[in-house]
Protein backbone atom coordinates (compact mmCIF):
# COMPACT_ATOMS: atom_id res chain seq x y z
CA UNK A 1 0.00 0.00 0.00
CA UNK A 2 2.70 2.59 1.18
CA UNK A 3 4.53 1.88 -2.39
CA UNK A 4 2.21 4.12 -4.14
CA UNK A 5 3.25 7.84 -3.76
CA UNK A 6 -0.80 9.22 -3.32
CA UNK A 7 -1.33 6.74 -0.22
CA UNK A 8 1.97 8.18 1.02
CA UNK A 9 0.58 11.71 0.59
CA UNK A 10 -2.72 10.72 1.83
CA UNK A 11 -0.97 8.78 5.07
CA UNK A 12 1.29 12.26 5.37
CA UNK A 13 -1.98 14.49 5.03
CA UNK A 14 -4.57 12.39 7.23
CA UNK A 15 -1.67 12.61 10.17
CA UNK A 16 -1.08 16.57 10.43
CA UNK A 17 -5.05 16.95 9.64
CA UNK A 18 -5.67 14.31 12.78
CA UNK A 19 -3.43 16.12 14.79
CA UNK A 20 -4.84 19.79 14.79
CA UNK A 21 -8.11 19.00 13.93
CA UNK A 22 -8.47 16.40 17.36
CA UNK A 23 -7.14 19.82 19.20
CA UNK A 24 -9.72 21.93 17.86
CA UNK A 25 -12.64 19.87 18.39
CA UNK A 26 -11.49 19.77 22.05
CA UNK A 27 -11.95 23.53 22.02
CA UNK A 28 -14.90 23.34 19.88
CA UNK A 29 -16.63 21.00 22.49
CA UNK A 30 -15.80 22.80 25.39
CA UNK A 31 -17.34 26.00 23.60
CA UNK A 32 -20.27 24.56 22.88
CA UNK A 33 -19.49 25.27 19.52
CA UNK A 34 -19.42 21.96 18.05
CA UNK A 35 -22.04 22.87 15.00
CA UNK A 36 -19.41 25.15 13.78
CA UNK A 37 -17.42 22.71 11.78
CA UNK A 38 -19.91 21.31 9.63
CA UNK A 39 -21.16 25.41 9.04
CA UNK A 40 -17.82 25.98 7.68
CA UNK A 41 -17.99 22.66 6.04
CA UNK A 42 -20.76 23.63 3.63
CA UNK A 43 -19.59 27.44 3.35
CA UNK A 44 -16.50 25.66 1.94
CA UNK A 45 -18.69 23.37 -0.22
CA UNK A 46 -20.00 26.97 -1.32
CA UNK A 47 -16.81 27.78 -2.83
CA UNK A 48 -15.60 25.01 -4.10
CA UNK A 49 -18.70 25.53 -6.48
CA UNK A 50 -17.71 28.87 -7.07
CA UNK A 51 -14.39 27.89 -8.19
CA UNK A 52 -15.26 25.44 -10.32
CA UNK A 53 -18.21 27.43 -11.69
CA UNK A 54 -15.30 30.36 -12.69
CA UNK A 55 -12.67 28.14 -13.79
CA UNK A 56 -10.61 28.74 -10.51
CA UNK A 57 -8.51 25.84 -8.38
CA UNK A 58 -11.44 24.61 -6.14
CA UNK A 59 -9.31 23.77 -3.33
CA UNK A 60 -7.86 27.57 -3.04
CA UNK A 61 -11.68 28.83 -3.39
CA UNK A 62 -12.89 26.37 -1.31
CA UNK A 63 -10.05 27.31 1.25
CA UNK A 64 -10.93 31.37 0.89
CA UNK A 65 -14.58 30.84 1.16
CA UNK A 66 -14.15 28.76 4.81
CA UNK A 67 -12.37 31.77 5.85
CA UNK A 68 -14.37 34.35 5.36
CA UNK A 69 -17.56 32.36 6.85
CA UNK A 70 -15.39 31.96 9.70
CA UNK A 71 -15.27 35.93 9.95
CA UNK A 72 -18.41 36.17 9.18
CA UNK A 73 -19.88 34.23 11.40
CA UNK A 74 -17.92 36.25 14.25
CA UNK A 75 -19.54 39.45 12.83
CA UNK A 76 -23.05 37.94 12.99
CA UNK A 77 -22.70 36.16 16.36
CA UNK A 78 -22.41 39.72 17.59
CA UNK A 79 -25.52 40.82 16.48
CA UNK A 80 -26.97 38.28 18.24
CA UNK A 81 -25.54 38.09 21.76
CA UNK A 82 -27.83 36.01 23.26
CA UNK A 83 -28.73 33.62 20.53
CA UNK A 84 -25.11 33.07 19.50
CA UNK A 85 -26.54 29.96 17.54
CA UNK A 86 -28.38 31.69 15.40
CA UNK A 87 -24.87 33.33 13.83
CA UNK A 88 -23.96 29.13 12.46
CA UNK A 89 -27.34 28.34 11.33
CA UNK A 90 -27.42 31.45 9.14
CA UNK A 91 -23.96 31.18 7.33
CA UNK A 92 -24.65 27.42 7.16
CA UNK A 93 -27.96 28.40 5.30
CA UNK A 94 -26.08 31.03 3.14
CA UNK A 95 -23.36 28.68 2.39
CA UNK A 96 -25.22 25.68 1.14
CA UNK A 97 -27.57 27.54 -0.84
CA UNK A 98 -25.22 28.78 -3.07
CA UNK A 99 -23.73 25.61 -3.44
CA UNK A 100 -26.58 23.88 -4.49
CA UNK A 101 -27.15 26.94 -7.21
CA UNK A 102 -23.60 27.09 -8.60
CA UNK A 103 -23.67 23.40 -8.80
CA UNK A 104 -26.99 23.37 -10.83
CA UNK A 105 -25.42 25.99 -13.54
CA UNK A 106 -22.77 23.65 -13.62
CA UNK A 107 -23.63 20.27 -14.97
CA UNK A 108 -19.81 18.93 -15.63
CA UNK A 109 -18.81 19.23 -12.39
CA UNK A 110 -21.12 16.94 -10.92
CA UNK A 111 -18.83 14.04 -10.91
CA UNK A 112 -15.44 16.15 -9.81
CA UNK A 113 -17.78 17.03 -6.47
CA UNK A 114 -17.45 13.22 -5.74
CA UNK A 115 -14.17 13.73 -4.25
CA UNK A 116 -15.16 16.96 -2.53
CA UNK A 117 -18.26 15.27 -1.44
CA UNK A 118 -16.72 12.35 0.51
CA UNK A 119 -12.97 12.70 0.47
CA UNK A 120 -10.67 10.81 -2.20
CA UNK A 121 -7.46 9.78 -1.25
CA UNK A 122 -6.31 10.40 -5.06
CA UNK A 123 -7.77 13.90 -4.90
CA UNK A 124 -4.50 14.74 -2.69
CA UNK A 125 -1.84 16.27 -4.61
CA UNK A 126 1.42 18.37 -4.10
CA UNK A 127 -0.03 21.50 -3.85
CA UNK A 128 -2.81 20.42 -1.37
CA UNK A 129 -0.24 18.71 0.63
CA UNK A 130 1.90 21.82 1.02
CA UNK A 131 -1.42 23.68 1.75
CA UNK A 132 -2.11 21.37 4.74
CA UNK A 133 1.46 21.56 6.01
CA UNK A 134 1.12 25.33 5.80
CA UNK A 135 -2.48 25.23 7.67
CA UNK A 136 -0.74 22.80 10.61
CA UNK A 137 2.35 25.24 11.19
CA UNK A 138 -0.19 27.89 11.78
CA UNK A 139 -2.57 25.99 13.84
CA UNK A 140 -0.03 25.06 16.39
CA UNK A 141 1.18 28.10 16.33
CA UNK A 142 -1.82 29.65 17.67
CA UNK A 143 -2.87 26.44 19.98
CA UNK A 144 0.55 26.74 21.36
CA UNK A 145 1.40 30.61 22.00
CA UNK A 146 -2.54 31.44 22.70
CA UNK A 147 -2.70 28.47 24.96
CA UNK A 148 -3.47 30.19 28.25
CA UNK A 149 -5.66 32.64 26.77
CA UNK A 150 -7.80 29.93 25.32
CA UNK A 151 -7.76 27.90 28.01
CA UNK A 152 -9.35 30.95 30.10
CA UNK A 153 -12.06 32.01 27.53
CA UNK A 154 -12.80 28.45 27.04
CA UNK A 155 -14.98 28.17 30.43
CA UNK A 156 -14.89 31.17 31.23
CA UNK A 157 -15.20 34.29 28.33
CA UNK A 158 -16.88 37.45 30.65
CA UNK A 159 -14.12 36.99 33.43
CA UNK A 160 -11.27 36.74 30.61
CA UNK A 161 -12.75 39.66 29.16
CA UNK A 162 -12.70 41.66 32.82
CA UNK A 163 -9.71 40.41 33.00
CA UNK A 164 -7.86 42.69 30.08
CA UNK A 165 -7.26 39.54 27.85
CA UNK A 166 -8.21 40.39 23.72
CA UNK A 167 -11.35 37.99 23.56
CA UNK A 168 -12.79 39.73 20.66
CA UNK A 169 -9.48 39.01 18.72
CA UNK A 170 -8.48 36.02 19.74
CA UNK A 171 -12.14 34.73 19.17
CA UNK A 172 -11.67 35.99 15.39
CA UNK A 173 -8.17 34.21 14.79
CA UNK A 174 -10.24 30.95 16.75
CA UNK A 175 -12.85 30.72 13.89
CA UNK A 176 -10.33 31.56 11.18
CA UNK A 177 -8.20 28.77 12.16
CA UNK A 178 -10.82 26.23 12.63
CA UNK A 179 -12.13 27.78 8.89
CA UNK A 180 -8.71 26.95 8.02
CA UNK A 181 -8.38 23.56 9.67
CA UNK A 182 -11.96 22.57 7.99
CA UNK A 183 -11.15 23.35 4.46
CA UNK A 184 -7.57 21.55 4.74
CA UNK A 185 -9.43 18.46 6.17
CA UNK A 186 -11.82 18.07 2.77
CA UNK A 187 -9.71 16.37 0.38
CA UNK A 188 -9.02 13.57 3.09
CA UNK A 189 -12.72 12.97 4.91
CA UNK A 190 -14.90 15.18 2.53
CA UNK A 191 -17.22 17.96 2.66
CA UNK A 192 -20.09 16.51 4.24
CA UNK A 193 -17.52 14.41 6.94
CA UNK A 194 -15.26 16.76 7.98
CA UNK A 195 -16.89 17.52 11.39
CA UNK A 196 -16.56 13.74 11.95
CA UNK A 197 -13.09 13.90 12.46
CA UNK A 198 -12.73 16.87 14.27
CA UNK A 199 -15.97 15.93 16.91
CA UNK A 200 -15.53 12.42 17.30
CA UNK A 201 -11.91 11.47 18.81
CA UNK A 202 -12.83 15.21 21.44
CA UNK A 203 -16.23 13.75 22.22
CA UNK A 204 -14.48 10.38 23.28
CA UNK A 205 -11.30 12.12 25.10
CA UNK A 206 -13.75 14.02 26.82
CA UNK A 207 -15.68 11.55 27.85
CA UNK A 208 -12.92 9.82 29.01
CA UNK A 209 -10.85 12.24 31.16
CA UNK A 210 -11.66 15.42 33.11
CA UNK A 211 -8.13 16.79 32.66
CA UNK A 212 -8.21 19.37 30.00
CA UNK A 213 -4.77 18.51 28.73
CA UNK A 214 -5.43 15.22 28.90
CA UNK A 215 -8.06 15.14 27.07
CA UNK A 216 -6.07 17.16 24.17
CA UNK A 217 -3.52 14.43 23.64
CA UNK A 218 -5.90 11.73 24.12
CA UNK A 219 -8.21 13.38 21.16
CA UNK A 220 -5.10 13.80 19.23
CA UNK A 221 -3.88 9.69 19.79
CA UNK A 222 -7.90 8.47 19.16
CA UNK A 223 -7.67 11.30 15.46
CA UNK A 224 -4.18 9.83 14.54
CA UNK A 225 -5.34 6.14 15.17
CA UNK A 226 -8.93 6.54 13.46
CA UNK A 227 -7.24 8.56 10.42
CA UNK A 228 -4.91 5.74 10.16
CA UNK A 229 -6.94 2.47 10.62
CA UNK A 230 -9.83 4.41 8.14
CA UNK A 231 -6.95 5.09 5.57
CA UNK A 232 -6.21 1.60 5.60
CA UNK A 233 -9.70 0.00 5.79
CA UNK A 234 -10.60 2.34 2.66
CA UNK A 235 -7.74 1.34 0.75
CA UNK A 236 -8.03 -2.72 1.26
CA UNK A 237 -12.09 -2.69 1.00
CA UNK A 238 -12.10 0.01 -2.03
CA UNK A 239 -14.42 2.23 -0.18
CA UNK A 240 -14.55 6.03 0.57
CA UNK A 241 -11.94 7.11 2.95
CA UNK A 242 -14.18 9.72 4.48
CA UNK A 243 -17.28 7.59 4.82
CA UNK A 244 -14.46 4.84 6.23
CA UNK A 245 -12.73 7.29 8.45
CA UNK A 246 -16.20 8.08 10.27
CA UNK A 247 -17.27 4.93 10.70
CA UNK A 248 -14.07 3.99 12.28
CA UNK A 249 -13.99 7.23 14.68
CA UNK A 250 -17.95 6.03 15.70
CA UNK A 251 -16.94 2.43 16.62
CA UNK A 252 -13.88 4.40 18.53
CA UNK A 253 -16.67 5.92 20.34
CA UNK A 254 -19.15 3.02 20.72
CA UNK A 255 -16.67 0.90 21.97
CA UNK A 256 -15.10 3.84 24.15
CA UNK A 257 -18.72 4.78 25.89
CA UNK A 258 -19.37 1.33 26.61
CA UNK A 259 -16.19 -0.28 27.99
CA UNK A 260 -16.35 3.41 30.36
CA UNK A 261 -19.77 1.99 31.44
CA UNK A 262 -18.69 -1.79 32.08
CA UNK A 263 -16.03 -0.19 34.31
CA UNK A 264 -18.40 1.69 36.18
CA UNK A 265 -20.65 -1.34 36.69
CA UNK A 266 -17.51 -3.52 37.86
CA UNK A 267 -16.12 -0.74 39.94
CA UNK A 268 -20.09 -0.36 42.00
CA UNK A 269 -20.73 -4.00 42.24
CA UNK A 270 -17.15 -4.03 43.83
CA UNK A 271 -17.86 -1.48 46.14
CA UNK A 272 -21.15 -2.69 47.32
CA UNK A 273 -19.84 -6.10 47.66
CA UNK A 274 -17.01 -4.46 50.00
CA UNK A 275 -19.54 -2.69 51.97
CA UNK A 276 -21.60 -5.32 52.29
CA UNK A 277 -18.85 -7.38 53.54
CA UNK A 278 -17.38 -4.87 56.35
CA UNK A 279 -21.15 -4.67 57.60
CA UNK A 280 -21.42 -8.44 57.90
CA UNK A 281 -18.22 -8.72 59.80
CA UNK A 282 -19.61 -5.40 62.15
CA UNK A 283 -22.37 -7.92 63.16
CA UNK A 284 -20.28 -10.82 63.91
CA UNK A 285 -20.56 -14.00 62.19
CA UNK A 286 -24.27 -15.43 60.62
CA UNK A 287 -25.49 -18.34 63.13
CA UNK A 288 -25.86 -21.86 61.72
CA UNK A 289 -29.66 -22.59 61.15
CA UNK A 290 -30.81 -24.11 64.19
CA UNK A 291 -27.86 -22.95 66.47
CA UNK A 292 -28.50 -20.63 69.77
CA UNK A 293 -26.63 -17.59 69.52
CA UNK A 294 -27.51 -16.80 73.31
CA UNK A 295 -26.35 -20.09 74.50
CA UNK A 296 -23.57 -20.14 71.80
Amino acid sequence: MLHYDFMQRAFFAGALIAVVASVLGVYLMLRRQALMADMLSHVSLAGVAAGAFLGLSPTLSGFLTATIGAVAVEYVRRFYKTYSEMSIAIIMVGGLSTAVVLMSLNKTMSKSFTSYLFGSVVAVDRSQLLLMLIVTAAAALFFFFLRRPLYQMTFDEETAKVSGLPTGLISMLFSVITGMIVAAAMPIVGVLLVSSLIILPAALAIRLTSRFSAALLLAVAIGLAGVMSGLTASYELSTPPGGTIALVLLAFLAIGVASQKVVRLVRAKSKHAAATDTEMHSYGPIPRLGEDSHTS
